[in-house]
């Protein structure tokens, strides 16, 4: 994966290309090792020592002969058995084995509890998953016409030609792709973008404006974000923020419609991207170009994305009201609704349709919605090739709508990868989603 690639989503590699041009998937989460209990010291002394003898009393030689007439004297012999009887210590040794065992139950009990507060919600939402890709999906969800697309590098590196183009036109031509969002990173961990990374980005922009005319190319820039390891971009420098704003107005300058941003791992609640985006937003203005963002998924239960970040170091989700706060703040924003961990077509299309409506409920009108659509296909954790198909994710997708709201005029799907598409994923597409 190249440092331009996102960090959760599909993470094809573009054939001959340098760099992976991202979104890639997260890596998958490794379990920690478990904590071996520290042991009781009282059971360490009674395992090193074994149990203590009583101490005796010692008599007195010089002492008093007892009085014939008087009380019986006790019998010293007799009282040292009875302090030394020796089931003394094997009464201290069960009760400790007891006490240990006692302990041992209660800390069976305890994980047996811990994984199935864990489980049980789990497997009722997988539960309310497969339900939520039951039923027909309305009349006339298909797509506006504002579709997108993910391009790899080798578009702007001198890779492609005209040809190559002429291909893609017919291929693009009668769909829904109205936006292109063409690999030119990857940004260096500063911010900056050196020009000699997109040298064709001209030609590119040229051949595609006189092939498909109203489409239009967007710069897709991106690096892996310092948020889960100690190399990376650092959005909470000032310095490092003000050169990616200063990149994005460079593409601008060079022909691009729009600047692309995927920035990963993006933490939810990051306030320093929000601030990012305010300041992007007023150059693409200036420019009359788009600003578009790609997005994690939202959380599927309640502050899972805290739980799982506590578990796993990894948050992976966003709250619906931190995509909310994004979404406002962009023209764009595709939700790369894959790499979802679902093993089933059933779940994961349930998952998509599920996504849609939370995406949809905080997404002003303004703001052109787009549900990532997996266009590649791998098999690995995260993301199951069987399960995570094209057919399931359009099926979610309109179900979505259907269910949230039918009549959205500014919305889309977002097809990742071009570089890794079959022939089967672009007929479901055609198929499915554009219904022409």
């Amino acid at each position: 994966m190249e440092s331009g690639a996102p960090a959760s989503s599909g993470s094809a590699s573009e054939p001959g290309a340098g760099p992976d041009p991202g979104p890639g998937p997260k890596p998958g989460d490794t379990p920690e090792k478990p904590v071996p209990q520290e042991p009781d010291p009282q059971e360490q002394d009674r395992q090193a020592t074994g149990p203590q003898e009583p101490a005796l009393e010692a008599s007195d030689p010089q002492g008093p002969a007892p009085d014939a007439a008087g009380p019986e004297a006790p019998d010293p012999q007799g009282s040292a058995q009875g302090a030394a009887d020796p089931e003394a210590p094997d009464s201290q040794a069960a009760g400790a084995g007891q006490r240990s065992r006692r302990r041992r139950r209660w800390v069976r009990r305890g994980v047996v509890a811990l994984v199935l507060l864990l489980l049980v919600p789990l497997l009722g939402a997988e539960a309310a998953l497969r339900v939520n890709y039951s039923g027909d999906p309305a009349d006339g969800t298909y797509t506006r016409g504002q579709d997108a697309i993910w391009l790899g590098h080798a578009w702007v590196d001198g890779r492609k030609t005209d040809a190559d183009v002429t291909a893609l036109a017919e291929r693009l031509r009668g769909t829904g792709i109205r936006d292109l969002y063409v690999h030119t990173g990857p940004l260096e961990h500063d911010g900056t973008l050196p020009e000699s990374v997109y040298p064709k980005a001209g030609w590119f922009i040229a051949a595609v404006h006189r092939a498909l005319p109203g489409v239009r190319v967007q710069a897709w820039l991106g690096d892996v974000l310092a948020s889960e390891s100690p190399d990376g971009l650092r959005l909470e420098r000032a310095r490092t923020r003000a050169a990616v704003v200063a990149s994005a107005r460079e593409v601008l300058a060079a022909g691009y419609e729009g600047a692309h941003f995927d920035l990963e791992p993006l933490h939810s609640g990051d306030r320093n991207y929000l601030g990012l985006l305010d300041d992007l937003r007023a150059v693409t203005r200036a420019h009359g170009a788009l600003l578009s963002v790609a997005s994690h998924q939202i959380d599927p239960l309640p502050a899972f994305h805290s739980v799982w970040g506590t578990l796993t170091n990894h948050p992976k989700w966003w709250s619906q009201a931190y995509f909310g706060e994004v979404a406002r703040r962009v023209d764009q924003i595709a939700v790369m609704s894959y790499d979802t961990m679902q093993p089933l077509q059933s779940l994961y299309g349930g998952y998509v349709a599920q996504q849609t409506s939370l995406a949809l409920e905080v997404t002003p009108p303004g703001t052109q919605l787009l549900m990532g659509l997996p266009f590649y296909h791998e098999n690995k954790f995260g993301h199951q090739a069987h399960a995570e198909t094209v057919p399931a994710a359009v099926r979610g997708v309109r179900l979505g709508l259907s269910r949230t709201d039918a009549d959205r005029a500014r919305f889309g799907v977002a097809l990742y990868v071009d570089f890794a598409a079959t022939e089967a994923d672009w007929t479901a597409y055609r198929e499915d989603w554009v219904h022409r």
